[in-house]
C-alpha cells in the first residue's frame, strides 16, 4: 500500500540523513529550543513501496460473494488484530472493482496460500471477469468462498470498514478457521519465497553430529539437506547482492532479460517467479535507470543493463566457486546432472 506524496517538502537531508531524521532535526531547530512546525516530507511512492517490501509477508486470497457475484483478490496486507474477540484485518485499494462486493457481503474468507500455489496467487492478482475459472473451491459461511489445498483459512463476519488513505481497511471477526498444516507461500521485495530454517536455530556442526535418532533420520533426508544448502547459499550471497543496490526482485528481472532477444511480460513473470503487479513497476524502474528498453511487446537490456546483469552473474559465479571449491569437476558435473533430473521428475 502506498500513500500520495505531500504537497511540500522539508530541506533536503544532509550527511546521510533519512527523510524522517531531517524532518526531526528541522523541528528541533527553532529559537530557544522551541519546536517549529515544518512541512510534511515528500514521500516517493515507489521508494516507499520498495522500503515496505523489506517486511516479508505471507500471501492470501480474500474471497466473498453477494448477489450472485463472486470476487477474489490477492493480498499480503493480512494481519491479526485481537484474540478476544478474534479479529483480523486486511486492506483493499479503493479503485478495486471487487470492493463493492466486499462492502455488500456480510462475510468474507481469508485463504492463506501454500508454498505450491504461486499460480493461484497470480490468477487472483490479474484483472479478469472469472478468476475462479479452473480453481477448486467450496462455499463457506455467509457466502464466503474457501479455496482448496491452502495452508490455512479464516471465515470472517464483516466487523468494520475503516478509511485508510487510498485503501479501505477491512476488519473481520473470525467465526471459523482451518489450520491445514501446509508450508506457506511467502513474499519479500516483490518476489515469492518459502520458509527456510534460520541458521541460529541449528548450528552447522549438528548436521554431522546428530543428537537423537530423529536427527539422524532428518540429516539423511534429501529435501532437508537441499533446503539447508539453499538457506546457507542465500545467506552467503545476500550481503554482496545488497551492496550492488538491487532488491531480490530487481536482480531476478535483470537476469531474465539478459538474453539475445526481447522477452515478453508473461515470460518475465514466469521465469522471475514474481507476480505481474510487481514485475511491471520493476520494469518501469529499470527503464528509468536506462537499463531496459521496450521493443514491441517485449523488453531488452540496454548495454548498461547487460553490464549490470553481468555484475550479478559474476557475483553468483564467485559464490558458486567458493562453495564448490573442495569438489572435483566430476563431482560438480554429477551434482548438476542430479539436480536437473530431480527438477524434471518433480
Amino acid at each position: 500500500m502506498t500513500t500520495n506524496p505531500a504537497a511540500q517538502a522539508v530541506a533536503a537531508p544532509q550527511n546521510g540523513q533519512s527523510n524522517g531524521q531531517a524532518a526531526g532535526a528541522a523541528q528541533r531547530a527553532g529559537a530557544g529550543g522551541q519546536p517549529v512546525p515544518v512541512a510534511e516530507a515528500v514521500i516517493d511512492p515507489r521508494k516507499f513501496r520498495r522500503a515496505l517490501g523489506n517486511f516479508a509477508t505471507g500471501v492470501t486470497v480474500m474471497t466473498a460473494s453477494a448477489d450472485g457475484r463472486k470476487v477474489g483478490v490477492t493480498a499480503n496486507s493480512f494481519n491479526s488484530v485481537s484474540l478476544d474477540p478474534p479479529l483480523i484485518l486486511w486492506s483493499i485499494d479503493k479503485r478495486s472493482g471487487s470492493y463493492p462486493v466486499f462492502a455488500q457481503a456480510s462475510h468474507f474468507a481469508v485463504n492463506v496460500l501454500a508454498v505450491g500455489q504461486i499460480a493461484l496467487s497470480n490468477q487472483f492478482a490479474r484483472p479478469g471477469d472469472d478468476r475462479y475459472a479452473g480453481v477448486p473451491h467450496r462455499s463457506g459461511v455467509g457466502g464466503s468462498i474457501l479455496l482448496e489445498n491452502t495452508a490455512a483459512s479464516f471465515q470472517c463476519e464483516k466487523h468494520q470498514i475503516i478509511d485508510g488513505g487510498d485503501h479501505w481497511i477491512m476488519i473481520g471477526k473470525v467465526v471459523a478457521y482451518d489450520d491445514n498444516g501446509r508450508d506457506p507461500l511467502l513474499y519479500h521485495q516483490g518476489a515469492y519465497s518459502m520458509v527456510l530454517p534460520h541458521p541460529e536455530l541449528e548450528e552447522r556442526e549438528e548436521v554431522n553430529a546428530p543428537r537423537t535418532e530423529f536427527h539422524s533420520r532428518l540429516v539423511d533426508n534429501y529435501f532437508y539437506l537441499m533446503s539447508q544448502a539453499m538457506r546457507a547459499h542465500q545467506e552467503a550471497c545476500q550481503p554482496e547482492r545488497r551492496q550492488g543496490g538491487w532488491s531480490a526482485g530487481e536482480s531476478r528481472v535483470l537476469l531474465v532479460l539478459d538474453a539475445d532477444q526481447p522477452v515478453d511480460l508473461a515470460t518475465v513473470v514466469h521465469q522471475a517467479v514474481m507476480p505481474a503487479r510487481e514485475v511491471e513497476p520493476v520494469l518501469r524502474l529499470l527503464r528509468e535507470r536506462g537499463l531496459v528498453r521496450q521493443e514491441g511487446s517485449g523488453f531488452v537490456l540496454t548495454p548498461e543493463g547487460h553490464r549490470q546483469a553481468q555484475a550479478v552473474w559474476d557475483m553468483a559465479r564467485r559464490q558458486q566457486d567458493r562453495v564448490f571449491a573442495p569438489f572435483s569437476d566430476e563431482e560438480k558435473a554429477l551434482f548438476a546432472d542430479m539436480l536437473k533430473r530431480v527438477i524434471v521428475r518433480c
